[in-house]
This record gives structure tokens, sequence and C-alpha cells, in this order.
């Protein structure tokens, strides 16, 4: 039987490749592209939570007004970001991201997901078995915890 510590110990083992692995592709993808890591983060912010205001990104990110403004401003030069009036409130502009904000977002997503077909494909039918049930136990896990929360 395998003791608590061997099993947190592995799990941490594979996170720490993992997030390193996870984060230099995400770096080198942002630097391919001319993105600063604060400026690609937003776009992957508005892909995941939807459209917001400038304030919202100072928050999420917690940055100065200011910064963030710079930050939207090159974005939306570069034609990754569009701003759109906010139904609730016409005095205030929504960021989302545009057509080419979107796409680069789907390249850097499937980028990603290109390193996990290539860890799969190097392991055999017998371990591809193991690892998706000891994911999907791992992944019920995790949702538990969240849920709780």
């Amino acid at each position: 039987m395998t003791k608590p510590a061997q099993i947190t110990q592995s799990l941490r083992t594979w996170m720490d490749v993992f997030m390193h692995r996870s984060m230099r592709g995400w770096s080198q993808f942002a630097k391919s592209t001319g993105l600063s890591m604060p400026q690609f983060s937003i776009l992957m912010q508005l892909h995941h939570k939807g459209p917001c205001g400038l304030s919202e990104i100072s928050e999420r990110f917690d940055i100065s007004s200011a910064a963030a403004s710079q930050l939207v401003d090159k974005l939306v030069q570069s034609n990754y970001l569009e701003r759109a009036e906010d139904p609730s409130d016409r005095r205030a502009k929504l960021l989302r991201l545009s057509e080419n904000g979107a796409k680069l977002v789907d390249d850097g997503i499937h980028e990603r997901y290109r390193w996990m077909d290539e860890l799969a494909s190097k392991l055999d039918a017998g371990e591809r078995v193991k690892v998706v049930e000891a994911l999907e136990i791992l992944t019920k896990a995790a949702q538990n915890l969240e849920d709780k929360k």
C-alpha cells in the first residue's frame, strides 16, 4: 500500500515538472508573438472569464489603473482586444477579445496541448490506461475540494 507521503511527493514532483514545462511553453509562445507575459495573461483572462472593464483587469492582476491601461492600449493597437460599449452603463467600456485575439489564444492553447500529445505518445497502451484512471480520480478529488470552498 502506498503511504500518503509517497503520493504527495509523487504529485509534487509531477506538478513541478508540469508547471515548469507549461510556464516555459506559455512564455516562449508569448515571446514569439511579441507580447509580454502580462499582455498574454490579459488575453487568457478574457478568454476564460469573458469581457470586463479596465478596473477588473487592474484588480485581477493587482496592478495600477495606469499600468492596466498601458497594457490594454497596446493590445487594442495590436488588434488583439476591442473596446465595446457596456450595455449596463453606456459611459463605461468593456474589453473583449477581437477575432485576432481569440485566434492567438486558441493558437497558444493548441501549442500547450501539443506538448501533452507528445507526452501521451511516449506511453504504451497499458500506461495510458493507468494514467487516465489516475487522472480521473485526481480530477474528481480536486473538484470535490473546490466544491467545498
